[in-house]
Order: structure tokens, then sequence, then C-alpha cells
């Protein structure tokens, strides 16, 4: 069975943007880092599951996600020692899955205010 790799970032967005509805991740956020050159990816997608238990089962679903439907492995991954923030790396987008207290602590929509950022319904 060959899995056809996301053409564009819009698709790896949608990709990343199921793995987390899979798993109930809400308050989905995507920021446009493109043209802003001191960012470390193009592209943030940023989410909140209510326990540490549920943002780990968020990251494990994006990663299940993207492998069984693109085979995409991310480059790497942190945070699931505390499971507060998790990252993901897919290179020019970078997955932040929180618990609510630590995305409100970080807040980075405020910190890339700048960017382009797009708000995606929550499924219920």
């Amino acid at each position: 069975m060959s899995h056809k790799s996301p053409s564009s970032n819009a698709d790896l967005a949608r990709l990343i943007t199921e793995g987390i509805q899979e798993r109930k991740g809400r308050n989905i956020t995507l920021i446009d880092l493109s043209d802003i050159e001191s960012a470390a990816a193009s592209n943030f997608i940023i989410c909140e599951g209510s326990s540490t238990m549920q943002v780990a089962a968020i990251a494990d679903s994006i990663r299940e996600y993207l492998l069984e439907n693109a085979g995409i492995k991310p480059y790497n991954y942190d945070g699931y020692q505390n499971s507060q923030w998790i990252v993901i790396d897919y290179g020019d987008t970078l997955v932040h899955v929180f618990v609510p207290a630590e995305r409100m602590h970080y807040n980075l929509e405020e910190l890339w205010s700048d960017a382009k950022i797009t708000q995606v319904p929550d499924l219920d």
C-alpha cells in the first residue's frame, strides 16, 4: 500500500488537525509564520487537551494519524515527561499540544500575533 505524501503545508495542516480531532483536542489554532524571518518554523499548530493524559493521547494520535495516512514520521518530539506541553516537529511545521494553563502561560498566539492566525472550530 503506497502513501501519497502531503503536497503542501495545507495538506499537512489538515492531517494534523484531523489527528488532533480524533482525540477531541480543542481550540486548534493555525499560525502561518512563513513571512516572519525569525520564526523557527513556517507553521505552528496549537491545540489543547483538558488533562496531561489527554495531551499525551492527542500527541500520540497526531503521530499515528500522519504515519498511517501519509507515511510521515516526525523529526522529533518532546514533552511526554510531564505532558503539560508536547511539541512535535514536522520540519516546517511544529505542533504544540498544551494543557490549558500552560497554553495560557506561554501564549504563543500573542507572541506571534503579527503572523496570519486561523482558528479551527471545535467539532462539538
